[in-house]
Order: structure tokens, then C-alpha cells, then sequence
């Protein structure tokens, strides 16, 4: 039976073992064997690591120094050099991140957004049809609970009758200035443009439900 002869890779590593082990010849039996045992994982990991791959053995060797350095160096430390040890050549693995998850848009469509546009810009413009033409939509929308629905409704036209009383008792009272005119206009609209909120609100909250 023949004998494959080594590959020039494999002569190499043995040398440069050979020669650290006639280095090494002073150190204690432990610490030597230590030594010897750390240099061979060293270069059978360096050889074989996933993505630190080399494949190169005097690159390797290159890297645990001359044998002489090495032995003064685990001579005078009293233990193996850090640098050759082999948890040192495996990476860490990266820290694991939780994936950023979207926020879920708000729930609903043309619809029931043009009916919050009515309730709240809307109203302004338009103080009493447009929060009515908008609560109209948003009743047969079923994106919305009857609940919600009817607050919508309570604060629509209950701020639309505020408003209109205001007016009736300001004109009653001879009060038609313009901080009067206002002060009705705001208590026309106010009810509304909460409304529109709360409505929006439940739209949000039915997405991230969903």
C-alpha cells in the first residue's frame, strides 16, 4: 500500500509546527502542549472558517509570526498569546434586529375621507350643509360603529343649533357686531371639526385593528 504524498500546503503548516516545536523546547510540558494544540487550530480554522477562509498557508503562518516570537512571547506571558486563541477567529454574530413593521393606514376610502373633509374643513365654508352632507356619507359608510356614528351626529347638529341660537340672541339683543358674528360663527362650527376628529380617530384605530 502507497502512501499519497502531502500537498505543499500540508508541508508547510508541518514545517513551520516542526520548527515551533524545537522552539518550544524550554517551555513547561503543559504549557508547550498548549501552545501546539492552540497553532494547529489556529491554522485548521483559518483554513476552513465560513467567509474568513484562507486558503493560502503562509498568509496563515504570516499571521502567528515567527516560531521564535512565539514562543518568547507565550514564555514570557506564561500563557498562550490572545492572538492565536481560538474563539478570536470566529466572528460574532450580528445582533438580531426586530424588523420595522408598517404602520397600518387608516382604514377606509374616498368616501369616508371626503366625509371628514366635510366635517371639519368643510364646515367653515359651508357651516350647516357641509356637516350635514357629511354625516349623511359617514352614516352609510360601515366603517364606522352606530356609536360613533351617532356622537358624530350629536355634535354636528348640536353645534349647528348652538350656532343658530347665538344668532337669534345676539340679533335679539341688538348685539350684530363683529365679535358677536364670530363668536356664533366658531360655535356653529366647533361641534363639527370635533366631530370630523373623533371620526378620522376611528378610522385609524380600525386600521391598526386590522
Amino acid at each position: 500500500m502507497t502512501t499519497a504524498p502531502l500537498a505543499h500546503t500540508d508541508v508547510i503548516v508541518l514545517d513551520y509546527l516542526a520548527a515551533l516545536w524545537a522552539q518550544s523546547d524550554d517551555l513547561s510540558p503543559d504549557l508547550r502542549d498548549e501552545l501546539m494544540s492552540a497553532v494547529a487550530d489556529y491554522v485548521a480554522a483559518r483554513r476552513t472558517a465560513p467567509g474568513q477562509r484562507i486558503d493560502d498557508p503562509n498568509a496563515i503562518i504570516s499571521r502567528l509570526g515567527p516560531p521564535e516570537a512565539l514562543v518568547e512571547a507565550t514564555a514570557r506571558r506564561g500563557h498562550v498569546p490572545p492572538h492565536i486563541r481560538l474563539p478570536a477567529l470566529i466572528a460574532p454574530p450580528a445582533p438580531a434586529t426586530a424588523p420595522i413593521l408598517p404602520r397600518n393606514p387608516p382604514a377606509g376610502g374616498p368616501a369616508e375621507f371626503t366625509a371628514v373633509g366635510l366635517l371639519t374643513a368643510g364646515a367653515f365654508v359651508l357651516p350647516v350643509v357641509s356637516p350635514i352632507a357629511g354625516m349623511l356619507l359617514a352614516t352609510a359608510s360601515p366603517h364606522w360603529t352606530p356609536a360613533q356614528k351617532a356622537a358624530g351626529w350629536v355634535m354636528a347638529t348640536g353645534s349647528v343649533m348652538a350656532g343658530a341660537f347665538l344668532t337669534l340672541m345676539f340679533a335679539a339683543v341688538g348685539a350684530t357686531g363683529e365679535a358677536a358674528l364670530l363668536f356664533a360663527y366658531l360655535a356653529m362650527t366647533a361641534g363639527s371639526v370635533v366631530a370630523g376628529v373623533l371620526m378620522l380617530n376611528g378610522l385609524r384605530n380600525r386600521g391598526q385593528a386590522g
